[in-house]
């Protein structure tokens, strides 16, 4: 018995149902048929559903190309005797459908549960469909056999579950089994759930795997894995034979044409997978196996290294010039049984340098001493020295000599992570290179090595990501969703080496899946800690390492400087370290160009809006930021907004709390505080020596309502509100608007409530967006302005986002 899989290209069509078919009744054993929904429809469904959940009738024209989709494929496909009882069958479907759309615009809400069962629809109506199409076909339900649970709000596969369920549908077998991929059922209440993307080819291999098939065949719409993307390369071929790893690697690389968590359930059984074309049955295609498959040869093929390492150096001015003195070196160390494994000498020959075993140093020094001692007494050579405690890494490989840059990608891959290179050797032959570097840099040299010449020939980023709340989940998921893209079009590839959140952390030097993250990270046996975190980037040693912190923690920006010492880049959204003393800032500055590493913080003002950015290209192209007004409190500003003559301040400050625009606790953001930091780092960054206590803060509440509880705050604001009122009628009556101003003039700062004029750039900003307004030498008559969503998790984390692309500075 074999398992076959038929993607959405293959069932998307008359004729593409007709080769699917063909292809089926070819088979001489039982086979279990995998179907997903018809090409594209997938997408068209969740569109529909997006539509009747704004209460867009437009829904209604899209459902009806759904409905017609079918008809002609019905039409066109299924044999006359069984045409009235497959349209019977898909019209009740369509039926149930329409029902559910109309309820979802009625309602003008779609729930994810919602949701998950009208994706359901594609496929359930396609398996009818090609099940009537092929002879012998036995339809089944998969929602009644592959069973899921709900962890971190993702819909699991239960295994243990579903391969009992599995194995009691299928105890015996038809010619032709007929199932709907993709689709399943939550285990406690049997709602619809889904399996994800790629879940056809998922349900393909949980059968597969359950029920010990010979193998498990892909079908879809190209030959086989390639060697590179035919897009790109135009001399591409089909890769014959791939290892289970090798085929995953590919597949995380971008490589569409299975998905990951297929290859894991056939993996451990063993089962061969086969990757073939529907619309060229003929081709060979791709087998999968446990069997290695060889690889395209590297330029480097090992690296090997000596952690008991002593250099030992022999200089001065006396020896340039005279020949053999590196005879008489070599000749006394000869003589005393001192092995020496490297050598480098100046090429002015006024030192030479060779590495020893530690415990030979001693000696060597000693005889050396005593042969040149009366070069030493006339200050021919200097006394000779040796350093100790010291590792010799090398690098081999016959192809070094056939890659030009292999010397220089060497050493700026150990530059760029802090690894000083002490001495160096490379023989005419270039197939050794070999170096002295410290001994507690070894480990982060080999791993530097190791991951820069054989993991890839793409640029990689190794990400740290500490902070899985709003902004952190919308990174991962933006990361997730644009991996692919960067690899291909960039050769950049971001690869997630450690995740924390305020209990777990979680390293990973090969990479950790952004498909089950979460689930990975509560599992963790590694409680975080600020210490923890530092700790763990620390020792992994990995290249081009960024810290990325999603978090507002205090003492997690205490870690930065370690960091940066450790030659690991700083991406903050965390707004504490940039507005802390300005000592502190400026030294974590001074530490980011010193190590030749970056520390960002462009999401600390206005989220995404590129602001600190802007202000560091002006002062570097030579401009003088002169004043700065900014709106930059989303929260501020929404109140000011919704304030009317229904709308008074208390309740505009309710509305701001319910919306998810301030903090639980308002107060944090009436006070101001928040924009001081803001304007501090502003400040800061146009050129300015600022501490927070140098902020005039001109608040619009009086003091004593910070004071005590949150209940008493709520019980005293509406004092206020009258007061306001009148405030506001004035302000409408003279076509003016509050903001909340923060303001940079000459190096004063200050925050606080101004009046704006229509004319005002400030006046028609709308909701909870931001405006910051640069007077410079150069924009000093019509100053820049930079306007838009100053808050919002999704903007914040595409801001974090292009710090950590900037980092690799790709274009």
């Amino acid at each position: 018995m074999k398992v076959l899989k038929f993607g959405g290209t293959s069932v998307g069509s008359v004729e593409s149902i007709k080769n699917v078919k063909k292809i089926v009744e070819a088979c001489d054993e039982p086979v279990i048929v995998v179907v997903s929904a018809l090409g594209g429809i997938t997408d068209k469904l969740i569109e529909t559903a997006r539509l009747a959940g704004t209460g867009n009738s437009e829904y209604l024209t899209h459902f009806k190309e759904i409905i017609h989709r079918h008809h002609n494929v019905i039409d066109g496909i299924v044999p006359e005797k069984r045409k009235q009882e497959v349209l019977q069958i898909v019209n009740e479907l369509l039926d149930e459908l329409g029902n559910i759309f109309r309820g979802v615009s009625l309602i003008k809400d779609l729930s994810a549960k919602t949701q998950n069962t009208i994706v359901s629809y594609g496929e359930r109506i396609s398996s009818v469909i090609v099940s009537r199409v092929i002879n012998d076909a036995v339809h089944y339900d998969s929602r009644e056999f592959i069973k899921t649970e709900v962890q971190f709000n993702k819909n699991i596969v239960d295994f243990d579950l579903t391969n009992e369920l599995v194995r009691k549908t299928f105890k015996e077998l038809p010619k032709v089994s007929l199932v709907p991929g993709f689709i399943s059922s939550d285990k406690k209440n049997n709602d619809v759930t889904n399996l994800g993307r790629g879940g056809s080819d998922y349900t393909a291999a949980i059968l597969a795997a359950a029920l010990g098939a010979s193998r498990l065949e892909i079908w879809t719409d190209v030959d086989g894995f390639m060697t590179a993307d035919p897009r790109v390369i135009s001399n591409t071929y089909v890769i014959e034979h791939l290892s289970f790893i090798e085929a995953m690697e590919l597949c995380n690389f971008g490589a569409k044409v299975i998905y990951p968590p297929t290859i894991y359930p056939v993996y451990h059984k063993n089962i061969p997978i086969v990757i073939k074309n529907t619309f060229n049955p003929e081709a060979q295609g791709t087998l999968i196996t446990q069997d290695s498959a060889s690889g395209e040869g590297k330029a480097i093929k090992g690296i090997s290294s000596i952690n008991d390492t002593c250099l030992i150096t022999v200089t001065g001015l006396g020896m340039v010039g005279v020949i053999g003195i590196n005879y008489r070196i070599f000749k006394a160390l000869a003589k005393s049984g001192v092995s020496v494994f490297l050598v480098s000498q100046a090429s002015s020959e006024n030192n030479t340098s060779f590495a020893v075993k530690n415990a030979d140093a001693d000696l060597a020094v000693k005889v050396l001493t005593e042969e040149f001692a009366q070069e030493i007494e006339m200050g021919e050579i200097s006394e000779i020295s040796a350093e100790k405690d010291l590792a010799t890494v090398a690098i081999v490989g016959e192809n070094m000599k056939h890659t030009p840059g292999i010397a220089g990608k060497l050493f700026n891959t150990l530059g760029r992570n802090g690894i000083n290179v002490i001495a160096c050797a490379q023989g005419a032959s270039e197939t050794n290179i070999s170096f002295v570097i410290e001994l507690n840099s070894l480990r982060k040299a080999l791993n530097v090595i190791h991951d820069s010449f054989f993991l890839s020939n793409v640029q990689v980023l190794n990400l740290f990501i500490t902070g899985i709340g709003l902004v952190g989940k919308d990174l991962l998921e933006q990361i997730r969703k644009q991996q692919p893209n960067l690899l291909k079009d960039k050769s950049l590839r971001l690869n997630i080496v450690g995740l924390a959140n305020s209990k777990k952390c979680l390293f990973r030097r090969e990479g950790i899946s952004l498909d089950h993250y979460e689930e990975e990270l509560k599992a963790s046996p590694l409680s975080a800690s600020p210490a923890a975190i530092r700790d763990g980037i620390i020792q992994m040693n990995i290249f081009n390492s960024v810290f990325v912190d999603c978090t507002a923690s205090n003492e997690i920006a205490g870690i930065y400087k370690d960091l940066l010492n450790h030659n690991v880049s700083v991406v903050a959204a965390n707004k504490i370290a940039a507005s802390s003393a300005y000592d502190n800032y400026a030294e974590l500055k001074r530490i980011a160009r010193k190590r030749d590493v970056k520390f960002l913080f462009e999401t600390n003002v206005g989220a995404g809006l590129p602001i600190i950015n802007t202000i560091n290209n002006l002062i570097n192209s030579g401009d003088k930021i002169l004043k700065i007004e900014a709106v930059v409190s989303g929260t501020l500003n929404f109140i000011f907004n919704v304030l009317s003559e229904d709308i008074p301040l208390s309740k505009a400050i309710r509305l701001a709390q319910e919306s998810g625009y301030s903090e639980p606790d308002p107060r944090l953001d009436l006070n101001g505080q928040d924009v001081v930091r803001k304007l501090v780092i502003l400040a800061r960054e146009a050129g300015y020596r600022v501490e927070q206590s140098d902020v005039v803060k001109k608040l619009f509440i009086p003091e004593e309502y910070f004071q005590g509880s949150l209940d008493d705050f709520w019980k005293q604001i509406p004092k206020l509100d009258e007061e306001f009122e009148e405030r506001r009628k004035k302000l409408v009556s003279e076509n003016k608007r509050y903001r909340f101003v923060a303001t940079l003039d000459g190096g004063k700062v200050e925050v606080g409530l101004q009046e704006v004029d229509s004319k005002h750039p400030f006046y028609q900003l709308e909701g909870s967006n931001n405006v910051i307004l640069i007077t410079t030498d150069r924009y000093k008559e019509y100053p820049m302005v930079i306007k838009g969503y100053g808050a919002g998790a999704m903007v914040t984390a595409a801001g974090v986002f292009a710090d950590i692309i900037s980092i690799a500075n790709i274009r």
